[in-house]
């Protein structure tokens, strides 16, 4: 046995060893299943969460004022990326992937059920909490238990990560068409009971094979030590009081939730670079990365308030302003949410493919990133001549989220890859927190920006949306060059 194959684990999902899933290790069904279905009952709740909001009590809605609804879409939205660097903590110090990956798997279902079961605020509350925790302790263990199926020189580690990513576009593509046709034909609890079943069924598929996850995945990579549990056991118990006090003496209220969100994500930001830049651990080459990423993570913030406005904006656009009369059929406003993964499916091998054959000579990723800015930002300001449409017509949205999707792949894919490749050797983790809290400032954000929508009154807001990004997206580009320098010779 060679000395870089003690260092691997043996077991027979590294190995190739027993029964495969289409020649991976058979537990990547397991994950490839409850990815699926959580995305599934993720995105397929989103889809009908507005709607859900501000439709009227009459319509089976909750009758919430719309500049409140949309805001505390993104809030939830930016709550699930928050989430996902405390559980990936919770997971690394406490109790495992393994564990963080099913208790959050419950957490989800449960969430769903509350959605489904329970009326009026409270299920909502309890509803949104529960996915959003979930949801962020499944993105933040689910890809490390991927990785934990091949060796380090395994050749199909790639092409395993990739049908595991699958996963996610399949349930985002399928979620939101079968709980919104739920939703028109019999109500919003049965659409979110649908999600709901949905998170039931990957869990039971990955239950039954847990066990045969490899060894080191039911262990904890980093414990904390028994002398600290007490201390973090107290601050997360005075946190917890601190935020319930903040609810109950109306300080923080559903109005205000998204402001006070960003105004977190942006001092944890900020704290975040200053530690990183002041560490006597990080040295003057790192210092260099870590300033070339701070274009790049506010880069990321301004995407991501664009684009995440499909659960926002989108949502509020394709019910009032989209004509959905297919050959005299009405299309539901909530399958415009499909759209984009549909694309995803399409194009993602076809980017993947490009940039592969290109190899040293395609973009840098400041250009990637500025070129997203533009792309996205030029979509937004295509809507601005459908005004003059009584109802736009359904391809022109297509087109419009056409053009979304090949922003998403000049950006979203690389964004964690900038960010390890940029992170000081000392604070990799960090860095990837950094990215994480990039797309929950943009998600926070796509919710409060999208309750200055007003159907009449559209051409601002088009046009101060996309044009800040295609000016932003231009910038970066010019920027580039110096860029690439701060980056020291990281691509």
């Amino acid at each position: 046995m060679t000395t870089t194959h003690a260092q691997e684990p043996h077991h027979p999902a590294a190995t190739g060893e027993g029964k495969t899933f289409f020649g991976h290790p058979r537990m990547l069904f397991n994950l490839f299943s409850v990815e699926l279905w959580e995305r599934f009952s993720f995105y397929g709740m989103q889809a009908i969460l507005a709607y859900y909001m501000y439709f009227s009590v009459a319509d089976g809605g909750l009758g919430i004022d719309q500049s409140i609804a949309l805001p505390l879409v993104g809030a939830y939205g930016g709550g699930v990326y928050l989430s996902a660097i405390i559980t990936a903590w919770i997971a690394d110090r406490l109790i495992g992937a393994e564990r963080t990956l099913f208790y959050s798997a419950v957490l989800v279902m449960i969430g769903h059920i509350a959605l489904a079961v329970l009326p009026g605020a409270a299920g909502l509350a309890v509803g949104l909490i529960c996915v959003a925790v979930g949801s962020g302790g499944v993105k933040a263990a689910a890809g490390s238990l991927v990785g934990s199926l091949y060796t380090r020189q395994d050749p199909r580690r790639d092409a395993g990560f990739s049908i595991f990513y699958m996963g996610v576009n399949i349930g985002a593509l399928i979620g939101p068409l079968l709980t919104e046709a739920l939703r028109v034909s019999y109500g919003f609890h049965f659409g979110f009971g649908l999600a709901a079943i949905g998170m039931v069924l990957g869990l039971a598929i990955y239950a039954v094979g847990r066990k045969d996850l490899p060894e080191e995945t039911h262990h904890v990579v980093n414990p904390l030590p028994s002398q600290l549990r007490l201390r973090y056991g107290l601050i997360a118990l005075v946190s917890l009081a601190v935020i319930i006090a903040l609810f109950t003496t109306g300080i923080v209220t559903p109005g205000n939730l998204a402001n006070v969100i960003v105004g977190v994500v942006v001092v944890a930001s900020v704290s975040y670079f200053v530690v990183l830049l002041r560490s006597k651990k990080v040295d003057a080459t790192e210092r260099s990365r870590v300033k070339a990423f701070i274009p790049l993570f506010i880069a990321a913030a301004a995407f991501f308030a664009l684009f995440q406005q499909q659960f926002t904006f989108i949502a509020v656009y394709s019910e009032e302003r989209l004509d959905r009369n297919i050959l005299g059929w009405e299309m539901p406003a909530g399958w415009v949410q499909s759209i984009n993964p549909a694309f995803i499916i399409i194009f993602a091998a076809i980017f993947a493919t490009i940039w592969t054959k290109m190899g040293d000579r395609q973009p840098s990723t400041p250009l990637k990133f500025g070129t997203a800015l533009v792309i996205i930002g030029f979509a937004y300001l295509v809507f601005i001549p459908l005004e003059s449409f009584e109802k736009t017509p359904l391809p022109a949205l297509v087109g419009i989220l056409l053009l979304v999707t090949w922003a998403e792949l000049f950006l979203s894919p690389i964004g964690l890859s900038v960010a390890t490749k940029l992170a000081p050797v000392a604070f990799t983790t960090q860095m990837l927190a950094l990215f994480y809290l990039a797309i929950s400032l943009g998600t926070t954000l796509s919710g409060i920006l999208a309750a200055f929508y007003t159907e009449g009154n559209e051409i601002p807001y088009f046009l101060s949306l996309g044009g800040t990004c295609v000016v932003l997206g231009l910038a970066l580009a010019a920027a580039t060059p110096s860029l690439k320098k701060l980056m020291a010779g990281v691509k």
